[in-house]
């Protein structure tokens, strides 16, 4: 019988080990590594993001405007090495004032900590600042309003790497027509930052199977903030 528990304790041992060995994400987690700090821009010489939403103010500069119910600006480590920049804010982020608060904001966490971050870590932000409505593509004229100040936000926090999550961030980032499936697992240069494209967390709620694409272009991603700055 003591056996029999003792065998029974070891496999749930076993099974927690494995269960330890899987990221939140799904996919095997490696050994952590320690992100090298890149060079800080002497503080004096960069507009701060505080600076940056003061002048944004309470924002009428397009229509978007009309139905916001929050302005979502962006949230996390005003000095961070890795930038993530989705199209705009959804429902749940409109009502709360902050980006990627919903279910695809919850797969965004779960990626962070794929690569053994936190959302405490990295600076989280959008192309468009307000809801369009029905979560509708953000129009040209639209993002065009909103460019300088996702230009400023990446001037500012100089991150070493930008992950640009979907296709209508990444086209118009890039300022390119290319499918997300083209432009995903390549590396590009943002305002002298390395960009490097993935699909959007709510794309992949819907197409679970590209997860494993996703998780590549991470581990790209992990490189790049591990290599020499």
């Amino acid at each position: 019988m003591v056996g029999d528990r003792t065998f029974i304790e070891e496999q749930i041992r076993e099974r927690l080990r494995f269960y330890g060995s899987i990221t939140p994400f799904g996919f095997p987690r490696s050994e952590r590594r320690k992100t090298p700090s890149s060079e800080p821009i002497a503080k004096a010489s960069r507009e701060t993001l505080e600076a940056i939403r003061r002048d944004l103010g309470e924002c009428t500069r397009c229509r978007l405007s009309d139905g916001r119910t929050h302005l979502v600006f962006g949230m996390g480590n005003p000095d961070a090495d890795l930038m993530f920049i989705g199209e705009a804010p959804g429902y749940d982020e409109d009502q709360q004032g902050f980006p990627f608060v919903g279910p695809a904001g919850q797969l965004l966490t779960k990626i962070i900590q794929a690569i053994d971050l936190t959302r405490e870590e990295v600076y989280i932000t959008n192309v468009v600042k307000c809801r369009p409505p029905r979560n509708r593509d953000p129009e040209p004229d639209e993002v065009e309003r909103c460019r300088p100040y996702i230009e400023r936000q990446v001037d500012s926090v100089r991150p070493r790497v930008i992950c640009a999550l979907g296709r209508v961030a990444t086209q118009n980032l890039l300022r390119t027509e290319e499918s997300i499936s083209r432009l995903r697992g390549r590396i590009f240069s943002y305002r002298g930052v390395r960009l490097v494209p993935t699909f959007h967390p709510a794309y992949l709620l819907r197409n679970p199977e590209k997860k494993r694409e996703c998780w590549e272009d991470m581990k790209l991603i992990r490189r790049l903030l591990a290599s020499p700055p």
